[in-house]
């Protein structure tokens, strides 16, 4: 694998989708419990994700390239999703499980709050980051208001 993106630091601890898991269920806020109202629990749910995308947001992650050099996406229900990777490990897993782990794969170190901000919304039509795709442990952020710009938010009619 090549990176093309020397000099930018690598993810210190890779989001995982299960880390929101884990914690949904061991928290006591978070958890069903007959004393945490459905509103309390809803909010401990947007605030844990909001950490979670707080963080993706200062993380530098990989973003690879197809034979063509644009961008590595996939399309699935309606949404272009940007294929991100926490480190070179999920990179290959995915390049294994797409049965292409022969080629070299040339990638970008992004930071997440770039692709967010900037390559999602020049994408045409609604498109999100997808973390660690084809993995457990992945998450996606799709393209909603809070995550996306609002120009481009499918909550907000953006689209474009």
């Amino acid at each position: 694998m090549t990176s093309n993106g020397d000099g930018i630091p690598k993810p210190e601890q890779p989001l995982r989708l299960t880390d929101l898991a884990d914690s949904a269920t061991d928290s006591p806020a978070v958890c069903a419990t007959p004393t945490a109202p459905v509103g309390d629990q809803l909010a401990a749910a947007r605030r844990e994700f909001a950490v979670l995308l707080g963080e993706f947001r200062r993380t530098a992650v990989l973003v690879p390239f197809d034979a063509y050099g644009s961008l590595w996406t996939a399309d699935q229900g309606g949404v272009r999703w940007i294929c991100a990777f926490s480190d070179e490990e999920a990179l290959a897993r995915f390049a294994r499980a797409q049965g292409d782990a022969e080629r070299e794969w040339t990638y970008q170190t992004i930071l997440g709050a770039r692709l967010l901000d900037v390559m999602v919304p020049m994408l045409p039509g609604p498109a999100g980051v997808a973390l660690d795709a084809g993995s457990d442990e992945g998450m996606l952020f799709p393209p909603v208001q809070g995550i996306v710009p609002d120009a481009v938010a499918v909550d907000l009619g953006g689209t474009e």
